[in-house]
C-alpha cells in the first residue's frame, strides 16, 4: 500500500501532461485540416523532379526519362 503514495501522483502528474500536450496541440491548429493531409499522401503527382530528369543530351528522343529507373524485383 505504501507503493500508492508514489503511483497515484505519477499517474495524475502522467495524466496531466498529456492533457497539456493535447490542450497545446488544439491550441496550436494541429488538428484544423484533417483531410488535407491524408488527399496530399494518396494525390496522383505526375510531375518528375528535376533531380531526376536524365542530364541533357542523354536522351536522343527528347522524351522526359529517369537516370535510374526502378524495376519490380530488379537488384542494383
Amino acid at each position: 500500500m505504501d507503493v500508492l503514495v508514489y503511483l497515484v501522483p505519477l499517474a495524475l502528474g502522467l495524466g496531466g501532461l498529456g492533457l497539456a500536450a493535447f490542450l497545446w496541440s488544439l491550441k496550436t491548429g494541429q488538428y484544423d485540416d484533417l483531410d488535407g493531409a491524408a488527399w496530399r499522401a494518396i494525390m496522383d503527382d505526375d510531375t518528375i523532379p528535376d533531380s531526376a530528369r536524365a542530364a541533357p543530351g542523354q536522351d536522343a528522343t527528347g522524351s522526359t526519362v529517369l537516370t535510374n529507373p526502378t524495376e519490380p524485383g530488379r537488384k542494383l
